[in-house]
């Protein structure tokens, strides 16, 4: 199976939210989004939610959107085939709320020159064929090129595998090169210095 990582840009919304809507989630998993809350700050959130209390969805894929043509929503779509299998929410950890909606510190000052890796979403067909890694090891190397001092990401620490865990379990960081930075409740601070 040939993966092919492309970054998102307005021109391949259509395929982001192809995949979102067609692929993502067929095997029923628990996340109905669009990766846009992790842009958010709490008060953004609870703005745009309180007047979609019945039906989120429609508002969820506005805003995600928005957040594409702005270029607000980065990462990476993962393609086989021409088709698009995987996700993964990657972005200048000075670009996300210093007080967001998630509570996980994914913000960090420009002058520390991190990328953050927050979400990964792979369409079960393709889970367990290295689209997570291929993505992941997309970011480092974009990363590297543009200047970066370092990748970090946020996977929860698990004591057993956990089928929806969009963060990433911590073995895929592992295994690309990541240690332990730091640890807020669940969640660990995984970095790859550059």
């Amino acid at each position: 199976m040939e993966i092919t990582i492309k970054p998102l840009t307005p021109a391949l919304a259509g395929d982001y939210f192809d995949f979102f809507e067609n692929r993502a989630f067929t095997d029923d998993g628990p996340y109905r989004c669009y990766c846009q809350v992790f842009q958010m700050s709490k008060a953004e959130y609870k703005k745009l939610y309180n007047r979609a209390k019945a039906n989120p969805g429609p508002v969820s894929r506005e805003e995600a959107a928005r957040q594409i043509e702005a270029g607000i929503l980065r990462g990476y779509l993962a393609y086989v085939d021409g088709l698009s299998i995987g996700w993964c929410n990657a972005n200048d950890r000075a670009n996300y709320p210093t007080k967001p909606y998630h509570d996980v510190p994914f913000y960090a000052p420009a002058e520390k020159r991190e990328k953050a890796v927050i979400c990964f979403e792979i369409a079960p067909a393709y889970r367990g064929k290295g689209v997570a890694t291929a993505l992941l090891q997309q970011v480092i190397t974009d990363a590297e090129a543009e200047g970066y001092a370092a990748v970090a990401g946020f996977p929860v620490e698990r004591s057993e595998r956990y089928e929806w865990d969009c963060q990433g379990p911590m073995r895929l960081y592992e295994k690309l090169g990541f240690v332990k930075a730091e640890k807020r409740g669940k969640f660990v601070t995984m970095k790859k210095a550059l």
